[in-house]
């Protein structure tokens, strides 16, 4: 069998290349400590496990779902946004359901994107992102993105011919995998780089209720002139501890939310109603739990940075998301690190390197992990590098 052009060029799924390592190891009996892929570790709240338990039982969500969400979901989407943004959709033109907010950003690239075109990529960040235009044929221009910038990605650098053949612009702060956050006066220079050249801002904001020390995440259609060119992405799965569920949304101007749609019709059938039924009281009742978990996630941030520092390793304390972005020793790669610690300490970290070639010096450690866990993790790493 000869697969397409396209799907040749792909690489393995980070993660996909990452869990055959983990399962390799612990066929032989080894205990690993995963430190990589940000799955929540709690359960998700019982007030939504008992709505789904509820909503199953209901003949009428056993049918076919619609396309585009149901209208009770997309109404609690647009509560939500209203309620946490101040922003106020309309849950009939502006508002599709999605099996996760992953599968949204792919099939932006289907909708909007045709080959040749090109799609302007941080340097670091969702590898969604660049494989979504790969599997189209197009091209991605890389945003260059570093430290001193503040993990900000320099779409003002990218030349004016390559960005007259842009068609859409990936953001998204809270990021992953750095945890940077963005001041307003970048999205809206964001927001006036789109509309000068007339590209899609797609911004990708499945993080912005996991923040911490007072800083509160905006949403990009808070600020004037967003909804001419933007479309934003949000996830359940982390906020909720719903990652399982594969349940998030898109929201933003009318024309991109339906041509994502129009692809939507055309290659699924949506996701399960019971499912939107109990995402919909996630969205709309009470929020304890997400506060719950952001205090559960800074203290074991507040942890992990104090004992990577102690054993030498320069980690900066994050404001938002559930994610450590940390240096490497400098005489390792981030593979040759990530490696070094999965093969001696039998912890695993993502090297930072699978988010761009940018990325390399560092690595993401995920805070999915029990507090006792992570300190073991962490003391096994201090014990290679002696």
């Amino acid at each position: 069998m000869k697969t397409s052009t396209n799907l040749s060029r792909l690489s393995p799924y980070l993660f996909a290349d990452i869990d055959k390592k983990r399962a390799a190891l612990e066929a032989r009996g080894v205990d690993v400590i995963s430190l990589g892929i940000g799955d929540p570790d709690r359960p998700t709240p019982a007030h939504i496990v008992d709505a789904m338990a509820e909503a199953i039982r209901n003949p009428v969500n056993h049918q076919y779902p619609a396309y585009e969400g149901s209208r009770r979901y997309r109404e609690a989407v647009a509560t939500y946004m209203s309620r946490r943004f101040d922003v106020d959709l309309d849950p009939d033109t502006q508002a599709l359901a999605l099996i996760g907010s992953k599968e949204g950003i792919a099939n932006l690239h289907v909708a909007l994107v045709d080959p040749g075109d090109v799609v302007l990529v941080p340097a670091i960040g969702y590898p969604v992102y660049a494989t979504g235009a790969l599997l189209r044929g197009a091209t991605t221009r890389e945003m260059a993105m570093n430290a001193e910038n503040g993990w900000l990605a320099d779409f003002e650098s990218v030349p004016d011919d390559v960005a007259a053949r842009a068609k859409i612009m990936f953001l998204g702060y809270p990021n992953n995998p750095t945890g940077a956050v963005a001041t307003d006066e970048y999205f809206r220079r964001a927001i006036d780089f789109c509309r000068t050249h007339d590209i899609v801002l797609a911004h990708d904001n499945a993080y912005c209720d996991l923040t911490y020390d007072g800083y509160v995440a905006p949403s990009i259609l808070s600020y004037p002139g967003a909804e001419e060119v933007a479309i934003e992405f949000f996830s359940l799965s982390k906020p909720y501890n719903m990652t399982g569920w594969r349940i998030g949304f898109a929201v933003g101007n009318p024309d991109i939310v339906a041509a994502l749609g129009t692809v939507k019709n055309n290659i699924d059938s949506g996701q399960f109603t019971a499912v939107q039924d109990a995402a919909a009281v996630a969205l709309t009742g009470p929020q304890t739990c997400v506060a719950d978990q952001c205090a559960i996630y800074a203290r074991r941030r507040d942890l992990v940075v104090d004992a990577l520092r102690a054993i030498g390793l320069d980690a900066q304390a994050p404001q938002a998301t559930i994610y450590v972005w940390t240096k490497v020793p400098e005489e390792m790669t981030s593979a040759q690190f990530a490696e070094h610690v999965l093969e001696r300490a039998h912890v695993i970290v993502t090297p930072g390197s699978g988010y761009g070639a940018s990325g390399e010096g560092y690595i993401r450690i995920s805070l999915t992990t029990p507090d006792e866990r992570l300190l073991e993790a962490v003391e096994r790493i201090r014990t290679t590098l002696g």
